[in-house]
């Protein structure tokens, strides 16, 4: 049976989240889809769809959509709906999961990789995060948590752009950009999203292609691009890298950078090699890295040219969990090119840049 598509949406209160939802959920598009939310309050959607004190938990729309409340913890919710979808008493397609507004999307994103039973279940597609461009500024100053959205998001609409000038909006894309190069943005208005920007994104997939935001690299100099941009993280966890025998966890307390402003502690930077890594020596590298430094690793994903295969090596990471898969062969005119990006929190530069270099095979002996 086909793996069940997920999307988790995120975003600060009166980002938009709750009109999105409400037209995903009404809408007749002619999917199915469960929507997990995991708060009530005043800008929730249950106040005009869901009955809160109803005694159940689970609700069936008018257009075949499902709508649930977590009051257990998300596992079990995800446990508990696909159990239902087995046994034929609920039809749905994909899951939208609401987070709050102030929550990490991290541990959401990590169920989907590090317990077996969901990973059999479903397949995590992309996070997509709202941004308001009226409040952006002041939020992203002010609160970690909005700043981690923005780095772990494969999509980011910008809502309430009409409220604030067109020379607030661009230089809001411009700071997004920095933190999180690899993320499309696009202006919405009061939800008016197509599904192909929120569904079927594939951010978690594996694959040879790394997107990264054209712009933010034509401002870097040749080498290694904007070295002087820390970074929000590229990640990518797909069908070959999301069972936990394929990643390294370790339990680290999590560190919350100091931030100043507009030098936000999420930020990003991209590596780029045309020589090739020793696989042994980058593998113990990344290893290291993520061992220490995994709670401030938002995202990062590569592009690999390794010593020793004629196929490009690809390989992501969220927090502590990482995973690779070979990728396709590289062409006969096609530059052998490593490219990484790195998204994370008040990471070290440094100490990541010159461990890559050392990773790398030397076309002469160093001296």
């Amino acid at each position: 049976m086909a793996l069940i598509p997920v999307t988790i949406l995120t975003g600060f209160l009166g980002s938009g989240k709750t009109t999105l939802l409400k037209r995903l959920l009404t809408e007749a598009h002619g999917q199915k889809i469960a929507v997990i939310e995991n708060e009530f309050g005043e800008e929730n959607i249950d106040n005009d769809i869901l009955v809160s004190n109803t005694n159940e938990q689970i609700i069936q729309m008018s257009n075949g959509c499902v709508c649930c409340t977590i009051r257990e913890d998300l596992r079990e919710t995800l446990q508990l709906i696909a159990a239902k979808r087995r046994k034929g008493l609920l039809e749905f397609e994909r899951v939208v999961i609401e987070t709050t507004g102030l929550a990490d999307p991290g541990p959401v994103a990590q169920t989907f990789f590090m317990d077996d039973e969901i990973a059999e279940t479903y397949l995590l597609d992309a996070i997509v995060t709202l941004v308001d461009a009226k409040h952006a500024n002041q939020q992203l100053d002010d609160r970690q948590e909005a700043r981690r959205q923005v780095g772990f998001a494969d999509q980011i609409f910008i809502s309430k752009a009409d409220l604030v000038s067109p020379e607030a909006v661009h230089a809001l894309r411009h700071r997004l950009s920095h933190m999180n190069p690899r993320a499309p943005q696009k202006i919405t208005h009061f939800g008016e999203v197509p599904l192909n920007e929120v569904f079927d994104l594939r951010g978690f997939n594996l694959n040879a292609k790394l997107d990264v935001d054209p712009d933010f690299l034509n401002e870097g100099a040749s080498g290694h691009d904007k070295q002087d941009h820390k970074h929000d993280h590229d990640h990518d966890h797909g069908e070959h890298c999301d069972h936990p025998a394929h990643a390294h966890a370790h339990d680290h307390a999590h560190d919350h950078g100091h931030h100043h402003h507009h030098d936000d502690d999420v930020k990003s930077f991209v590596f780029r090699s045309e020589l090739a890594f020793d696989p042994a020596k980058l593998e113990d590298f990344l290893g290291a890295i993520v061992n220490v430094y995994g709670p401030r690793m938002l995202r990062y994903k590569g592009v690999l040219n390794l010593r020793g295969t004629d196929r490009k090596v690809i390989f992501q990471g969220v927090h502590q969990l990482m995973g690779s898969d070979l990728g396709p062969e590289w062409g006969a005119e096609e530059v052998r090119q490593s490219k990484m990006v790195f998204i994370g929190i008040d990471l070290p530069k440094d100490i990541l840049l010159q461990g890559l270099e050392q990773s790398l095979v030397k076309l002469t002996p160093s001296t």
